[in-house]
């Protein structure tokens, strides 16, 4: 009996821990763009296509739970789960770090694609576009109508950026005081971010606030449904580890 953590964030790397140490047997998963993940179960890279798909893995793997622990944003990876437990007839659950919200102080305007970004961003000059990895069309846009663009991403995108961006190449977490003297040393005017919440990136936006500086937040995509949604990581460690336990497959 084995169970398949997707994953790719602190959260899930602790999950993954806190599943082997209670005596799961368990396979991490990450897309491998940034690090090679430090857990101390056994891990993959790389995605499912070297493998013929999630759900041949899962079928040749003996996978008999799913948990997608994976960035929020991460759609395509959760619905390729939801539909490779659905036609293997296993469990997917689901852990999803609670969002961020805005408070009094905060001037936030929330946006629901691209093109909301790009039309929010008319009338400023220094972005910090901390929203991830985007479509070239897009990034293109967007410095083509700004004048001193900041990129930050964990990896460098996969085309030539235009010449007046500065990419930065960072990885959470982030402290107050490093992002305060980021925008202050690129003299940046607005934020952009995805509400990704958790605390590893959520310096960005108190900077912004004690500064007065408004931030453009790219809301979070509905995911397909699956069998249970957590937004406490101890909740869903102690459901699966209880399924885990309970299940007749294990006493085979």
């Amino acid at each position: 009996m084995t169970v398949l953590l997707l994953g790719g964030t602190a959260d899930a790397r602790r999950l993954a821990d806190k599943f082997h140490a209670a005596g799961l047997t368990v396979i991490y998963s990450v897309a491998g763009l940034v690090r090679p993940p430090k857990v101390a179960c056994e891990y993959i890279s790389g995605g499912f296509s070297q493998f013929g798909g999630m759900l041949n893995y899962v079928n040749e793997h003996g996978i008999t739970q799913i948990v997608d622990a994976t960035h929020p944003y991460a759609v395509n990876i959760s619905r390729n789960a939801a539909l490779a437990a659905e036609a293997a007839n296993i469990s997917c659950s689901r852990f999803c770090r609670p969002a961020w919200y805005a408070g009094p102080e905060d001037n936030w305007t929330n946006v629901e694609d691209w093109t909301g970004v790009v039309d929010q961003l008319q009338g400023y000059s220094a972005p910090l576009l901390s929203a991830g990895q985007m479509p070239e069309e897009v990034l293109k846009k967007l410095v083509d109508g700004t004048a001193q663009p900041v990129l930050r991403t964990a990896v460098a995108p996969a085309y030539v950026l235009p010449e007046k961006l500065t990419w930065l190449k960072a990885i959470g977490p982030f402290s107050f005081e490093d992002e305060y003297a980021l925008i202050n040393q690129h003299r940046i005017d607005v934020v952009v971010s995805k509400n990704s919440g958790g605390e590893a990136t959520s310096a960005k936006l108190a900077v912004a606030r004690q500064l007065g500086l408004p931030v453009i937040m790219f809301q979070r995509p509905e995911k397909v449904p699956v069998e249970k949604v957590f937004d406490d990581p101890e909740d869903c460690e102690q459901w699966v580890i209880d399924r885990y336990r309970s299940s007749p497959t294990r006493n085979l």
